[in-house]
This record gives structure tokens, C-alpha cells and sequence, in this order.
């Protein structure tokens, strides 16, 4: 039987989580920015998984006097590859000067407006007639400015979602390894269609303007959720500070509900060397109970408390350069024969699956696969960050260099193939985004943890930086390489 106490008179209300709150407007934010994240990798991915369109509008043939003469080659997935991710690579080292001079919402939402409009002039450019070379030369004007749109556009959520607890981030991270698999699904729904190549393509290319205007929206929607904003907005850190700053009669007398995230995060991100939230466990609730709960929170310390000087970059980069040189090398092994020389590879099979053939065996199977690598590194993370075995596997992964250029690849000029067989270059595809996702996963895992939290923020930005180095440097070789097959 239970037993109703009578209310103690003097006792303060407590300001309690709202749980429906939490589940309603914290789930509908990671969702938001689970959108954002496939949004920022919309440029890249659809360009790129559209290869066989562009070549097929820029590899014709030159007549003379009703004979073929020559054949002009413009290596188109070489240069989009380089012009890309070098816009990626400037963007890092520019953001530093960038974002303090313009506003956090001109900034996304300004580059979400401009990779729109450049979708809609690819798309556009579907139904106009062009002479190769202008043709060319447009779409890998395109490709620049779109790519450098995308690269700001991704620096700045990054900085954004940081705000937030950790799970957004991987919401946002989840967003962006789902990006390819979007592109590589919208170009099969597109050839299955059956229309004229023209009207596939409009469609394929119409798909991400969608994208793109869904992503702004959700943007835009962002600032009017209360769950956001207590991250967001810097007048709620002021007032969360306050908060921390007043006695436990000011703050309990309010029945306000606040988002429970926001206290757990609080709770578990706090530092007690500088004046933490009090961490309760779960087995201390009935004595905080029977105490009245005096106090819910720690004073803090003043506003002049000097906080701890963070390291130097070099002193930072000294700590985690084995971390550093992993994502860049996998990186550059990745995109020196991805996708300028899968891309090339043909079946040797003939009818219907030669249009499938490319975006499934090339473009699904990789997205696919290295969101599968990134997902086990939260289940499993082999070698350990200590381990000289880590950069000894990376350094491994360049086998799979010789493996791919000695599939079927055409049009070719000195090595030979060895691997004829459609399903020999799936089962290399599928060993090689795993491994690529797993090492770049595991490698941006390590780095912060190999710092202390005050140069965490340091040892992101040196990765970042690296990442895109790794990216430039396999667009770079990826024009030799081709050469050599």
C-alpha cells in the first residue's frame, strides 16, 4: 500500500526536464541536421556519379572529309576530381580569415542559395546544344564555384553542429556518408526510367535542386525550435551561465521545463577543476531527497578566472601527426583511382547491364561500403590509437592502386588485365570503401583523444586541414595513373 506524504510547506518547485521535448524537438533537430549533412555533399556526389553523361557529351568524334581523323580526350573525371577538392583545401586554409567577416547565416544559407542556382543551370545545360570545348569549359566552371559554395558550406556546420551534444554531429556525419548512396540511387532511378538520355539526365539533375531546396528549408526551420536555440542562440549561454551563477532558491522557484539534453550535456562536459555542475549518480537521488536539495548547482567562478592556455599548432601537430598522415594517406590512395580510373572500367557483359554497371558496381558499392566502414568504428576500433600497427595497415591499402588498374579499364595503353570479371572489381570495390571508411573514421577518432580537451578544438582543424590535403593530393595523381594504365 502506498502512502501520500503530506507536501513539505517551504519546499521549492524544481525546474524538471520536459520529456516530450526531448523526444519531439531534439529528435526533429537530428533529423535536420541528419538533411544538412547530405546537403553539403550534394555538389560532389552528383557530379561525380553523372560521369558517364559528361563523357558521353565531351568524347566524340572529329570529322574530316566524312573520315574520323582524331579523338579528343578532356580526362573529364580527372579534372572534376582535382577542381572539387581543391576548393576544399583553400576554403580550410581561408576559413580562419572568412567567417570573421561574414555572419554564420550568410554563410550557409547564402551558399545553399548559390549551389541551387548552379544546379539549375547543370540542369539547364541538359537540353541546350553546346560545342564541346565551351561545354567543357562551363561545366568545370561549375564544378569550381559549386565546390567552393559546398566547402564553405560544410566548414560552417561543422563549427554549428559542434555546439550541440556529440550524437548531432554523428547525426550530421551519417548525413554526409549517405550523400553518394542518394547520388548512385538517383542515377539508377534514372536509367530504370527508360526515357531519352536527354530527359534522364534532366530528371537525375533536377533531383539534387530538390535536395538542395530541402536542405535550405530545414535550415531556415532550424533557429525556431527551443531545443535548438538553448544550443544555438548566445543569449541562452548567457543565460545558462547565469543560471549556474545563482543560488538554488532562485532557481528552483520556477517550474520551467528546459530540454533535458541540455542538462545531461552539461553534467557530462563539465570540469571540476573549474567549479563543475555537481555530478549526481543515480544511487545518490534519495539522500539529495531527504536533504531538501539545498543547492542544485556549484558556484562557479568569476568571469576573470583565466582559463588554461591552449598549445601551440606545432606542439598540437607533434601529438597527433601520426593521426595526420593516416587520413591523408588514405585519402590520397582513395582518390587517385577513385573515380578517374573505376569509372573506366567495362563489363564484359553485354545488353541492359552495361547502363547499370557503373553506378552499381563503381558508385553504389562504394558509398555503401564506406558508410559501413565509418559505422563499425562504433562498435570496433582496431589497432588502438597506440598502436604502430594503425599506419602500417594504412600504408598496406596502396595494393589496392595496381589491383584496379588491372581490371578491366579502357581505353588502356600499358598494363595489362588481370581482372576481367565484373565481380573480381566488386570484390576489390568492396574490400577497398570499406577499408577507406574505416581508417578515415578511426584516424578523426584518435586525433582528438591523443590531445587534451583544451586543444581539442586545434587538433579538428589541423585533421580538417589534412583531410583536404589528402583529397587534393589523389585528385593530383590520379592524372598519372590513368595515364599509366
Amino acid at each position: 500500500m502506498k502512502v501520500k506524504l503530506p507536501p513539505v510547506q517551504n519546499e521549492p518547485k524544481r525546474r524538471r526536464p520536459c520529456r516530450p521535448v526531448r523526444f519531439s524537438l531534439g529528435f526533429l533537430v537530428g533529423i535536420i541536421f541528419f538533411i544538412l549533412g547530405l546537403g553539403t555533399l550534394l555538389p560532389w556526389n552528383f557530379f561525380m556519379t553523372a560521369s558517364m553523361y559528361f563523357n558521353n557529351r565531351l568524347n566524340t568524334s572529329e570529322w574530316s572529309n566524312v573520315t574520323v581523323t582524331t579523338r579528343k580526350e578532356y580526362y573529364f573525371n580527372n579534372w572534376m576530381t582535382l577542381l572539387s577538392q581543391l576548393p576544399l583545401l583553400l576554403f580550410t586554409l581561408l576559413n580562419s580569415i572568412l567567417y570573421q567577416w561574414i555572419s554564420e547565416k550568410m554563410r550557409i544559407a547564402g551558399s545553399l542559395v548559390f549551389v541551387l542556382l548552379l544546379f539549375i543551370l547543370t540542369a539547364v545545360l541538359v537540353k541546350i546544344p553546346m560545342e564541346e570545348d565551351r561545354f567543357f569549359s562551363v561545366t568545370m566552371a561549375t564544378i569550381w564555384f559549386i565546390n567552393s559554395f559546398g566547402a564553405v558550406l560544410q566548414g560552417s556546420l561543422f563549427g554549428l553542429v559542434g555546439l550541440l551534444p556529440q550524437k548531432y554531429s554523428a547525426c550530421f556525419m551519417s548525413g554526409q556518408g549517405l550523400a553518394g548512396t542518394f547520388a548512385a540511387l538517383a542515377m539508377i532511378f534514372a536509367i530504370a526510367s527508360e526515357a531519352d538520355s536527354e530527359s534522364a539526365a534532366l530528371g537525375y539533375f533536377i533531383t539534387p535542386c530538390v535536395g538542395t531546396l530541402v536542405t535550405l528549408f530545414s535550415y531556415m526551420l532550424l533557429p525556431k525550435l527551443e531545443f535548438a536555440r538553448f544550443y544555438l542562440d548566445p543569449k541562452s549561454v548567457k543565460t545558462q551561465k547565469s543560471y549556474e551563477l545563482e543560488t538554488s532558491s532562485r532557481l528552483l522557484t520556477t517550474g520551467d521545463c528546459v530540454p533535458p539534453d541540455a542538462a545531461e550535456d552539461s553534467v557530462r562536459t563539465s570540469d571540476p577543476s573549474n567549479g563543475s555542475v555537481l555530478n549526481r549518480s543515480p544511487n545518490k537521488g534519495d539522500k539529495i531527497e531527504e536533504e531538501g536539495v539545498k543547492q542544485a548547482f556549484l558556484t562557479l567562478p568569476s568571469e576573470n578566472t583565466s582559463s588554461p592556455q591552449k598549445s601551440s599548432v606545432l606542439q598540437v601537430f607533434k601529438k597527433i601527426w601520426v593521426m595526420a598522415f593516416c587520413v591523408t594517406f588514405v585519402f590520397t590512395v582513395t582518390l587517385s583511382v577513385f573515380p578517374a580510373v573505376t569509372v573506366d572500367v567495362k563489363t564484359v557483359y553485354g545488353g541492359k547491364w552495361k547502363q547499370y554497371f557503373i553506378p552499381v558496381f563503381c558508385f553504389l558499392i562504394f558509398n555503401m561500403m564506406d558508410f559501413i566502414g565509418r559505422s563499425v568504428t562504433f562498435k570496433l576500433k582496431w589497432p588502438s590509437k597506440d598502436s604502430r600497427l594503425l599506419p602500417v595497415l594504412v600504408v598496406c591499402r596502396v595494393i589496392f592502386i595496381p589491383l584496379l588498374m588491372m581490371c578491366n579499364v579502357q581505353d588502356r595503353n600499358y598494363m595489362p588485365v588481370l581482372f576481367s570479371n565484373d565481380f573480381m572489381f566488386a570484390a576489390i570495390m568492396v574490400f577497398f570503401s570499406v577499408s577507406s571508411g574505416y581508417f578515415v573514421c578511426l584516424s578523426m577518432t584518435y586525433a582528438p583523444q591523443l590531445v587534451e580537451p583544451k586543444d581539442g578544438e586545434t587538433a579538428g582543424a589541423l585533421m580538417t586541414f589534412f583531410l583536404a590535403l589528402g583529397l587534393s593530393l589523389g585528385a593530383a595523381l590520379s592524372f598519372l595513373l590513368r595515364f599509366l594504365v
